[in-house]
């Protein structure tokens, strides 16, 4: 009798849940065997995306494709399996000087994952996509047959896999470029906005800054509508850090965890709950501008500082809404998302408003074009898809798009921009139900 895989499978946003066969294997012979035993598959990292994107008829985990194969620290170059973790990266890195160029707003994520998204983070405007510092991959593609992928070779796929979200193949193994860094911190400016005109001046000022990235009240109308703390950042060399921590540059203390114990009852997370908190989050900075140094993990991460929070939004799960509006209609479009946000009370804790410079062209598959990408967390209710629909209509209208990594329920016109991806073999629940959606 064959043993049964069969298991609940959900990401991050614990939204959808299904239940499906999923398998992890260390060896490319016996992941070659699972490919040609199935008639769908898609890989899955480390579960951190937030909708439906990595789960399918049958999942393959690359949780046990973790081992690092080499570290040229003279050039700054890491090889490693797709499994290991960013923050398995930074562990190894930052002590010797080095840091990812590209980095979304969590560490726990795969390098697998990273190449599958293209992900980006707040110095999209300065240095682009986490793609422009992959050298070369390793993919097993539907036969089980094992290439190389570069901008050399296989150059077709290389680039049909990047931002491709799995559906070329499995990602074994990614070689890519660091950063050099002088320390672990950050030197950080920190701005309050009245509103959404003074935020966008603020983006426009910090152009040359290498992090750029605000927090916005999603909830304020009227004079107030984008009320926002505008965060800009830049690598702190050692000769500006504070004695204290230019002793040890490279290496942070070791700090406490808190874990988010149990799912939260449904009522917590209310109108008026994310309205207090908005309110306390704005009003927690006193003054208009401060300066501080802050460590990269405070900086970059400062969700992951507490497990499993995503707990906080209770059983029936949330998701995340991400959208980019582009340069010239940014302003008007983001003033229609927030009025309609706003007017339908289903508020988001932790809005997420950056900049976006240009793509590269090469990357075709990859979610950024210049413009403003705004992020939101909804809890999952019965008035969400209503509203879900309401934002689609707008981006639409504006000529934005969805962010696949994050999507689980919005139109296919907003999402369906994935080009040269043929196989019929590596299949998500989400490209079928966007292919659903056109037929």
């Amino acid at each position: 009798m064959k043993p049964n895989f069969t298991q609940k499978v959900t990401n991050w946003g614990n939204f959808p849940v299904v239940e499906k066969e999923m398998r992890s294997e260390d060896s490319f012979k016996k992941i070659k065997e699972f490919v040609l035993n199935h008639n769908e598959v898609i890989a899955r990292g480390n579960g951190r995306c937030y909708g439906d994107a990595s789960l399918g008829e049958t999942i393959f985990s690359t949780k046990k494709l973790n081992k690092f194969i080499s570290f040229d620290r003279l050039n700054g170059i890491i090889e490693c399996e797709s499994g290991v973790l960013l923050s398995d990266v930074l562990e190894i890195s930052v002590p010797q000087g080095y840091f990812l160029y590209v980095t979304p707003g969590t560490k726990f994520v795969s390098v697998g994952g990273a190449i599958a998204s293209d992900v980006h983070g707040k110095n999209h405007h300065a240095e682009g996509c986490f793609s422009e510092y992959v050298i070369e991959f390793k993919l097993m593609t539907e036969n089980g047959d094992i290439i190389t992928c570069s901008r050399e070779e296989n150059s077709e796929k290389f680039w049909a896999t990047i931002g491709g979200m799995g559906l070329t193949g499995i990602i074994l193994t990614a070689k890519f470029k660091l950063k050099n860094i002088e320390s672990a911190y950050i030197r950080q400016e920190s701005i309050k906005a009245d509103n959404l005109d003074e935020i966008f001046k603020l983006f426009d000022e910090s152009e040359s800054w290498t992090y750029t990235v605000a927090w916005i009240d999603c909830l304020q109308k009227g004079k107030n509508i984008g009320r926002s703390i505008l965060m800009r950042g830049e690598h702190a060399f050692q000769h500006e850090l504070p004695q204290n921590l230019a002793k040890t540059p490279l290496r942070l203390k070791k700090k406490l965890q808190p874990t988010v114990p149990f799912y939260f009852p449904g009522f917590v997370l209310n109108a008026l709950t994310v309205k207090i908190f908005n309110w306390l989050y704005y009003k927690k900075q006193s003054k208009k501008e401060v300066k501080s140094f802050i460590d990269y993990e405070t900086f970059f991460y400062p969700l992951d500082a507490i497990n499993e929070w995503n707990k906080i939004y209770g059983k029936s799960g949330f998701i995340q809404y991400q959208m980019v509006i582009p340069k010239e209609a940014g302003k008007e479009g983001m003033k229609r998302i927030l009025e309609t946000i706003a007017k339908s009370g289903n508020g988001s804790f932790l809005a997420v408003l950056k900049l976006f410079g240009k793509n590269n062209p090469e990357a075709y598959n990859s979610f950024p074009v210049e413009g403003y990408t705004l992020a939101l967390d909804f809890k999952v209710n019965s008035k969400l898809k209503k509203l879900v629909d309401e934002l689609d209509s707008i981006v639409q209208e504006f000529g934005g798009r969805i962010y696949l990594t994050k999507d689980s329920m919005s139109r296919s016109s907003l999402t369906n921009y994935l080009k040269n991806i043929r196989s019929p073999k590596f299949v998500s629940l989400q490209h079928k139900r966007i292919l659903n959606n056109n037929s």
